[in-house]
């Protein structure tokens, strides 16, 4: 029996910021639950090494899947550009401690690939920041475009995994 509509939390990895989005799936229409991002805490010197990032996301992790109890959830896929390829490196760590607490939580995950969000959000796979800010504006009925640009990347792919009738727990959508 379920107590409440589903909740899906998007997730868009980093080091320096991670944006998160989890949305209900209320019949009358998505709705936020709770968006916004971790951000790196900054001392008084050098930014603290990437084991004690890492460490910081975990916690930060735990305790938004505790506070907003999404029953599946949805990561951007590893994306690599060869002008840059020390992101993907660092991307891959903050995605490896994502997928980690996700599993410890038992919640289902899927990885969805940028484009793929960029599509389903804006109708192509070459969106820019601001369109999809857009996009997620409009399907969440928010009064202005989710800010930073990492807010809206994370709902982008909450909806997206919404969307996706595969993704779909069946227990969830069968008769009873």
């Amino acid at each position: 029996m379920i107590d409440r509509p589903e909740r899906i939390l998007g997730i868009d990895p980093g080091l320096r910021l991670t944006g998160y989005g989890c949305v209900e799936l209320a019949p009358s229409g998505p709705a936020v639950v709770e968006a916004g991002v971790f951000r790196l805490v900054r001392g008084s010197g050098s930014p603290p090494p990437v084991a004690d990032r890492l460490v910081e996301l975990a916690d930060d992790l735990r305790d938004l899947i505790g506070r907003t109890r999404p029953d599946r959830a949805a990561v951007e896929g590893l994306f690599a550009h060869y002008r840059h390829p020390a992101t993907a490196v660092v991307m891959a760590h903050a995605r490896g401690v994502i997928l980690l607490e996700l599993r410890r939580a038992s919640i289902p995950v899927t990885e969805l690939k940028p484009a793929e969000v960029k599509k389903s959000m804006a109708a192509h796979g070459a969106a820019s920041k601001a369109q999809i800010q857009q996009a997620v504006m409009h399907a969440l009925g928010l009064p202005a475009p989710p800010s930073p640009a990492d807010v809206a990347d994370a709902l982008a792919i909450a909806l997206t995994a919404s969307a996706r009738s595969d993704l779909a727990d069946p227990a969830r959508t069968a008769d009873p």
